[in-house]
């Protein structure tokens, strides 16, 4: 690629020309009449972007053509701006302080003197600052007759309510974004083929189900709660609705009430400090008002050593949407199809928000751009492999644990055997599942590995140049026939990224709603969780 001029709109633009010869009116001509096609450029002005007020904004386009070309870059909407231009046509500008969101766009025009000029556009999103938190939530107001509704026929119906609010705290003015959640989360699916033969595939079918197998039928619009077949928990269910919509074991959910206060400007926590690890109950809401869970469902193996993730253990436990409810609570652990479709994500650029953590940092959905998968760092141990590697002296069985599953150069400490790899184990709601490598939380270690995609840190997030800032990410894995698998450690975690706030809906390793994680400690007898939660949640295969 060839340019001599670079311009900005209404900055004169120099124009260089160049000529020569001589009088050889009695040469012999050597022009070459052959005829060649000069192509036109080729121009992207950028990705959009959404920023907030004052921040510094950069804009990279692509240029692509074999001659020399004048570029020139115009703003054509929006508060005019002050650009800065460097080096092959990026400009870098300072977004204007703004009190509701503005739309500014640029155009960039190539012009390669042979061909027609070419151009293309792009939007810089300017939110107010410190409110590009509350505008990703979705609002619905109990008070209007507007539902907030998706292409297939779903509904938000929780309350929503989202504003900037200012808390005193130690003489400092501490900024939050305050959401205000009532009501069941609802979702309305469509029934599909595969589903059909998930729910008939089921271990305990035959009783799960009061005739035996679901009464769903490929093409069936069911709506949440709706009877499906089971033969239901009792609890709430014959009070609040849902009987014969959730399996066996879990109770249904009963209307809810959340106050939570998230962060405007969320706060790193330092390598220094002590981490804040995700606890078992509440650890952030998604943006429909659903209760966002971490990895564990409280139970344990081997004395308190070996706890199990709830996706795998708990995996015929939660309705067609992945979910279920722990004291009414109506929550999700990891990744749901039907939440996708309301939020609008479907895989052809980067996931929009699903939620947000306690710590005031933002949940995407996988996808990191077009059909692209955010990779988690975390690996399952292999325990046939010596000791570096994670494995135990028991060569291919569990008598070891990690000293530091984010570090595992630190090595191995001896633990009380847990069950052997593929053994199977029984769950509370009395189903047989084998512990294959994977089915522990001790069974994963951060690897920090070089990935093809977007790599995550060792709180399943990281930080991007593209106007997000630090944000985590709902992490699956896509097997070869295009199925796609929750992959721990499935939303936030084990670790906050962020500090918790006094006030914050969470707390670090919290006992509450079913115990902490292992080294935070949970439930002394190693049973189920206090509250009371039997086995609830899985849809590990697959993901919705």
């Amino acid at each position: 690629m060839k340019r001599s001029i670079i311009a900005l709109a209404l900055i004169p633009i120099l124009g260089l020309t160049a000529c020569g010869g001589s009088d050889s009116s009695d040469a012999t001509d050597t022009t070459d009449t052959s005829e060649t096609t000069n192509a036109a450029p080729i121009v992207d002005a950028g990705a959009d972007q959404t920023v907030e007020s004052s921040q510094e904004v950069t804009v990279t386009p692509s240029i692509t053509d074999d001659d020399v070309v004048t570029s020139t870059w115009t703003q054509t909407s929006g508060t005019s701006v002050t650009i800065n231009l460097s080096d092959d046509d990026v400009i870098i500008f300072e977004a204007p302080s703004v009190d509701t969101q503005e739309t500014l766009t640029f155009e960039l025009s190539v012009d390669d003197g042979t061909n027609a000029a070419v151009s293309d556009s792009i939007d810089i999103i300017v939110n107010p600052a410190n409110t590009t938190l509350v505008s990703s939530w979705i609002i619905n107001n109990e008070t209007s007759s507007d539902k907030i509704s998706s292409t297939s026929g779903s509904v938000l119906e929780n309350v929503q309510i989202a504003e900037i609010v200012t808390v005193v705290e130690d003489s400092v003015d501490v900024e939050y974004a305050y959401v205000e959640t009532t009501g069941i989360p609802k979702y309305d699916v469509t029934i599909t083929e595969s589903m059909v033969e998930q729910l008939n595939q089921r271990p305990k079918a035959a009783t799960d189900f009061s005739s035996g197998s679901t009464s769903a039928v490929e093409g069936q619009l069911v709506t949440f709660g709706e009877d499906i077949g089971y033969n239901s928990s009792t609890e709430n269910c014959l009070d609040t609705g849902g009987d014969g919509y959730w399996p066996p074991g879990p109770g249904c959910p009963t209307a809810q009430t959340t106050e939570a206060y998230f962060p405007a400007e969320p706060t790193v926590l330092e390598e220094t400090e002590e981490a804040c690890e995700t606890g078992l109950g509440k650890i952030g809401l998604m943006v429909n008002g659903t209760s966002i869970y971490n990895w564990g469902d409280g139970m344990s193996e081997g004395n308190n050593v070996w706890y199990s993730l709830a996706p795998v253990a708990e995996q015929y436990d939660v309705d067609i949407c992945g979910g279920h409810a722990a004291q009414g609570d109506y929550h999700h652990h990891f990744y749901t199809s039907c939440l996708a479709t309301l939020v609008g994500d479907s895989s052809d650029a980067h996931s929009p928000v699903y939620g947000f953590a306690a710590d005031g940092y933002p949940l995407y959905g996988p996808y990191e751009s077009a059909n692209t998968l955010a990779v988690s760092g975390w690996k399952i141990r292999d325990y046939g492999s010596d000791a570096s590697e994670g494995g135990c002296s028991t060569e291919g069985e569990r008598s070891c644990v990690l000293v530091d599953p984010a570090d595992i150069s630190l090595g191995v400490e001896t633990a009380e055997s847990g069950p052997a790899i593929g053994e199977d184990v029984n769950t509370l709601s009395g189903n047989v599942i084998a512990a294959d490598d994977g089915y522990f939380y001790e069974d994963y270690y951060f690897a920090d590995e070089a990935v093809t995609g977007a790599q995550l840190d060792k709180h399943n997030g990281h930080d991007t140049n593209d106007g997000k800032g630090y944000h985590y990410h709902i992490t699956l894995t896509q097997d070869a026939d295009g199925t796609l698998t929750p992959s721990y450690p499935y939303t936030i975690g084990p670790d906050f990224k962020g500090e918790l706030a006094s006030n914050s809906i969470s707390q670090c390793g919290t006992s509450v709603a079913g115990g902490g994680p292992p080294d935070g400690g949970g439930p002394p007898d190693g049973g189920g969780p206090p509250d009371g939660e039997t086995p609830a949640d899985g849809e590990l295969p697959p993901a919705g």
